[in-house]
């Protein structure tokens, strides 16, 4: 008998890909399957960027590349970072990724250990609890509460800092939820934070474009306070439909003060992934230099498909949904139904036909909630609200 550290049996999973493999297995024995469980755009990547990396490969970038990711990469996300923040970061500090989750795991691993503290959103991304269980450290939920937008509360999140505290988790435009925290809490917040200097803070904007209804992101690169102590994840997977190239990026600091967390970084990278391989990094400079019509005309689209979700969800007896600020997913009430939300989700999966997640999968706080992508057809999503009205009618 073989034994493993103690550490794997407190390893979760992201249950949307055990729904995809539910959803595709269920495909494959010939049933209809409308799947809005998944978090990834139903677009291509923008052909200039396809083409960018098949010229890569053509020109003969097959080598290694630096553990950071190349100069020109991370020059083209400093270009990116001052267009869409007005802040200007240097290339020395941002990181080149294969994706977003390397930066969270990273991130989780400097500062979680057994006798420590990590603060992240609840109902959230499942991977930021599993990775803190995962080192140890005591996983301490910030709730995200319909009642608020699914913002957090910068007073409720500072009350449950402690001395054990080491890392805050936060994430706007966020998933599950949709939520979009405004500038104004997020200022309460840093304001807070100035009495608790030994906090680090990761703030995951992934979804920082996906916005609507005049709602802006706002970055907390915004706020040289606490940049010293400061972790972006951002990347190009949500943005230009490049989900499966694996390419993410994040910005670090690395004074003495921060405990030079850039170059910690980069020795996991040179001990783990070693480099972002050469093609992927050319198509990422082209996506950020590039046109960005495609963008724009996944978020018009999202928009709409968004419109219809929401209206068609509070159409449904027993479903409330508020309307989504951010990102692609609406985050629906469903307590009134009286089905518990992952019995649910499982139901209408095996005898609807429709995939969507249920809220305890994204945290302790999920429970009486569903989530649904909107990142597919709304042709696709019509037929999927008129499965979940018709299953629940019966």
């Amino acid at each position: 008998m073989l034994h493993t550290i103690s550490a794997f049996e407190r390893l979760g999973e992201e249950n949307a890909f055990a729904v995809l493999a539910r959803a595709t297995a269920l495909l494959h024995e010939g049933r209809d399957i409308v799947n809005l469980g998944i978090g990834q755009p139903d677009f291509r990547t923008p052909e200039h960027i396809v083409e960018a990396a098949i010229k890569a490969l053509r020109d003969g970038h097959h080598g290694y590349t630096p553990a950071n990711g190349l100069l020109a990469t991370r020059e083209a996300v400093v270009r990116r970072t001052l267009a869409t923040t007005g802040v200007e970061v240097s290339p020395e500090n941002v990181m080149i990724m294969p994706g977003g989750k390397p930066t969270m795991f990273a991130a989780i691993l400097m500062f979680g250990e057994p006798g420590t503290e990590i603060l992240y959103p609840d109902p959230g991304f499942p991977i930021y609890r599993s990775m803190i269980e995962f080192t140890g450290a005591t996983p301490v939920p910030v709730p995200m509460r319909e009642a608020n937008g699914f913002a957090f509360s910068a007073e409720e999140t500072l009350s449950l800092i402690t001395p054990k505290t080491r890392l805050l988790i936060l994430n706007s435009p966020a998933n599950p939820t949709g939520g979009v925290t405004p500038r104004t809490e997020i200022a309460k917040l840093v304001k807070g934070l100035e009495a608790h200097p030994h906090v680090a803070i990761m703030s995951d904007e992934i979804y920082d474009v996906m916005t609507y209804d005049g709602e802006r992101h706002s970055s907390l690169l915004a706020f040289p306070e606490i940049r010293d102590r400061l972790i972006i994840l951002n990347g190009w997977s949500k943005t230009w439909a490049m989900t499966g190239w694996r390419m993410g990026w994040s910005i670090w600091p690395n004074g003495v003060g921060s405990g030079q967390l850039y170059d910690k970084v980069r020795k996991l990278a040179v001990n783990c992934w070693s480099c972002v391989n050469a093609p992927s990094q050319y198509a990422g400079i082209a996506a950020i230099d590039g046109p960005q019509d495609d963008v724009d005309r996944m978020m018009r689209a999202f928009d709409s498909r968004r419109r219809i979700v929401v209206e068609g969800l509070n159409a449904i007896e027993g479903i409330s949904c508020i309307s989504p600020k951010g990102a692609f997913y609406a985050f629906a009430n469903v307590e009134k139904t009286g089905w518990k939300a992952k019995k649910l989700a499982s139901a209408l999966l095996e005898e609807a036909g429709v995939a969507l997640i249920g809220g305890p999968d994204f945290g302790i706080l999920g429970e009486g909630y569903i989530r649904l992508s909107y990142a597919n057809s709304e042709e696709n999503i019509l037929r999927a609200l008129e499965r979940i009205e018709a299953f629940l009618a019966k």
